[in-house]
């Protein structure tokens, strides 16, 4: 692209997205030129204060947030849902990874996007199968590496332990990247 676009500019990704799978995502459509609007608590992010390494922030949110805005809504306050769902009507891409159940709550069901917003691409972060008996539970890196077995192999025999990175949140915000991109 000798003209020096990128090629994902204007493409409106909305995310409410937190700790690293979902962000992971949607830097990567960032840094291909979509813009993306990361939703946020009034508390802020999760990984906001995992450290304050990188001028006060932390290394981790720093490093999966560059090139988005942040948006602050209460989604349990009215009005702000209602803005979150006149975003959504304007968005390309939903990205999203809260806890199992959150988005039906915020009337953001499968079912409820596919009805409202049929054009929409909307990716769901979950830790397990949704036809499983653990559907609704949370999934964490290390609880995912755990039960993968990769724990058994790092470590010692009498320590096992999770390996440095957050290996499960990595591999999955890039199928997740994967996925939007096919879709498109």
């Amino acid at each position: 692209m000798s003209d020096g676009a990128r090629p994902l500019e204007g493409l409106f990704v909305v995310s409410i997205e937190q700790a690293v799978a979902a962000p992971l995502c949607t830097v990567r459509l960032a840094d291909a030129g979509a813009r993306v609007v990361k939703i946020e608590r009034p508390e802020g992010e999760t990984a906001r204060h995992y450290d304050s390494a990188v001028e006060g922030m932390s290394a981790y949110f720093v490093w999966l947030n560059r090139g988005k805005e942040s948006a602050v809504l209460d989604l349990k306050a009215e009005h702000d849902l209602a803005l979150l769902h006149r975003m959504v009507a304007h968005a390309d891409v939903l990205v999203q990874n809260l806890a199992p159940g959150a988005t039906d709550r915020l009337g953001l069901s499968a079912d409820a996007i596919a009805e409202k917003f049929p054009r929409l691409i909307a990716i769901n972060i979950v830790g397990y199968g949704q036809d499983t008996p653990y559907a609704a539970m949370r999934a964490y890196d290390m609880l995912v590496q755990a039960e993968s077995g990769i724990c058994a192999v790092t470590g010692t025999p009498d320590t096992p332990s999770k390996i440095g990175v957050s290996a499960a949140d990595i591999a999955t915000g890039m199928n997740a990247h994967a996925a939007i991109l096919e879709a498109l």
